[in-house]
């Protein structure tokens, strides 16, 4: 009898000790895990002022060009263009164009009209022909700077402006018909460019040579 009791006392002994086993490996390790670990979120980083503030540019500026150029209109520049670069997309000054009184290195703004004026008309010009001198000769005619005549053939674009009645857009037609039709053969022929006829080839015959 005695034998049996400690035959039940080494089984309860197995049993505290398969029940401590368990209670370390199964219970203490989730018990101290404290559950699911809590899940990781990511925010999007919110935009920088200065990145705001360069979104809310125009990436694409319209600004009016007139006045002494040679395409007058509306051109498309981009951000933090210059008012030289309107002025180049415009066709460049003409040689009437005082530029002096333009800032060219100023930023243009969207809808902003630049304007380009003309040089003053000078006092002494060369331009106004007088009447035959006592032997015989004629002073300077109208045409380029210093009297000399305008040459339909080599003229350039601003030489040719310097004709009375001759603006940008005629100048071009001159140049244009000249190319086309391999120049001039006579000063009469300047009436076949459109936009010139018998009262504008009056005014300026005797400015001109070929």
């Amino acid at each position: 009898m005695q034998l049996a009791r400690r035959q039940i006392y080494a089984y309860v002994a197995l049993a505290i000790v398969v029940a401590a086993v368990g209670v370390r490996y199964l219970v203490l390790p989730r018990s101290a895990s404290g559950g699911t670990a809590p899940a990781l979120v990511l925010s999007a980083a919110s935009p920088s002022p200065q990145a705001s503030a360069d979104a809310g540019e125009p990436a694409e500026l319209l600004v009016y060009v007139c006045g002494a150029v040679r395409r007058p209109g509306v051109v498309r520049l981009p951000a933090g263009a210059r008012v030289a670069d309107a002025l180049e997309l415009a066709g460049g000054p003409t040689g009437k164009a005082e530029l002096s009184a333009v800032n060219l290195a100023a930023k243009v703004g969207d809808g902003q009209q630049i304007v380009v004026p003309e040089r003053a008309a000078s006092g002494a010009s060369a331009a106004v022909p007088t009447a035959p001198t006592a032997a015989g000769s004629t002073a300077a005619a109208p045409g380029a700077p210093g009297g000399a005549l305008v040459n339909l053939n080599t003229a350039s674009l601003e030489e040719l402006e310097t004709l009375s009645g001759v603006g940008p857009s005629t100048a071009q037609k001159i140049v244009d018909y000249r190319t086309a039709n391999g120049g001039f053969t006579s000063i009469e022929q300047l009436m076949d460019v459109p936009g010139i006829g018998d009262a504008k080839y009056a005014a300026v015959k005797d400015s001109i040579t070929i």
